[in-house]
């Protein structure tokens, strides 16, 4: 068998990974230029939507896309997306009070019908998540100081919130952010997680299906009111990772990521590229992303590398595909194929 000097080795490995990483995201810009915040891919399809109630699918792996607005939401901020096995669809609006709210869709988006609405003055929708048709979790900003978890059975037609003694209390100048629809994830049937910022960025974790919460710090950049954990993440081996940073420093130079278990949290060295509002992984491959980048990893979210300059608020993916959206309208997708090095 031919052997390799080290040397030689090391140079071809650099040459592979750099035929990879000249790759990158094929950009769209869907009508209307919303401002990209929620993102779905599943069962074929994928989804985005945003600002001025613009909703958008695609059928055909993000080459072509079709505008299913909610016309009665002309101003509504849409910050999440899920999609079911039977077709229908959840879109979660954002804002104070009657502003936030849930829009059900059971014809591809043709027709929404108000779903849920928020009811507290001071309550503000940051996330949904679901585990199959009828069982799911709602999280929001905080009511009579805690944060506001809801759970339903039946598809979201109805919901009871969490008892408040089953919550820690949140801490001094904590905050939640509803930056990607991506700050509750559930993990499986039991572990549920949720992400905080502030000047005490924390991840909430439930072992009991969403019944019972305890507080894990996180060792990621809080240093401002603005910074901390805007997201959670899940690997294809359904390990956990938080991510974050500051809106108002994009760019800056800070710990982003820290990998989640029961026994707490470990900062990741993800090279300290500014702010990652979602992240998502095909196989070994991840992506995590915020608006002014994109990182990769080839290890399931162990390491990582700069992947390109080309970043988006919001991230998913199906099994082949992944698709980020952002500011302006822009969508971006990546197929996997394109990202496994050539052999």
């Amino acid at each position: 068998m031919l052997r390799l000097p080290t040397i030689a080795l090391s140079i071809l490995t650099v040459l592979c990974s750099a035929k990879v990483l000249a790759l990158d995201w094929q950009i769209q810009s869907l009508p209307n230029t919303p401002s990209l915040r929620a993102s779905s891919a599943n069962f074929g399809q994928l989804w985005v939507a945003g600002t001025q109630g613009q909703v958008y699918k695609s059928l055909d792996a993000g080459n072509t896309w079709q505008a299913v607005a909610i016309s009665s939401e002309p101003e509504g901020d849409i910050r999440d997306l899920q999609q079911f096995a039977d077709g229908s669809v959840l879109a979660m609006t954002v804002g104070p009070g009657q502003s936030s709210g849930l829009y059900r869709s059971t014809d591809g988006g043709l027709s929404w019908q108000l779903w849920l609405q928020n009811e507290q003055a001071e309550g503000f929708f940051n996330a949904i998540d679901f585990w199959d048709q009828n069982q799911g979790l709602l999280f929001g900003d905080p009511v009579d100081g805690f944060y506001v978890v809801m759970k339903t059975a039946d598809g979201g037609k109805s919901w009871r919130r969490i008892p408040k003694a089953q919550l820690p209390a949140i801490l001094d100048k904590e905050a939640a952010f509803a930056a990607s629809g991506n700050t509750l994830k559930i993990q499986d049937k039991d572990n549920v997680w949720i992400a905080t910022g502030g000047f005490s960025a924390s991840a909430y974790h439930s072992d009991d299906g969403g019944e019972h919460w305890q507080r894990v710090s996180l060792p990621i950049h809080q240093l401002g009111q603005t910074g901390g954990a805007y997201a959670i993440g899940l690997n294809s081996n359904n390990e956990v990772f938080a991510l974050g940073g500051d809106f108002q420093d994009r760019p800056g130079k800070y710990p982003n990521l820290a990998k989640l278990t029961a026994q707490g949290a470990q900062r990741l060295d993800a090279g300290e590229r500014g702010l990652r509002t979602a992240m998502a992984c095909i196989e070994a491959i991840c992506l995590a992303t915020g608006k002014t980048g994109t990182d990769i990893s080839y290890d399931h979210g162990i390491s990582w590398q700069a992947f390109s300059e080309q970043g988006f608020y919001t991230l998913a993916a199906d099994k082949q595909t992944f698709v980020g959206a952002g500011h302006d309208g822009r969508v971006g997708i990546l197929n996997l194929n394109q990202l496994k090095p050539q052999r």
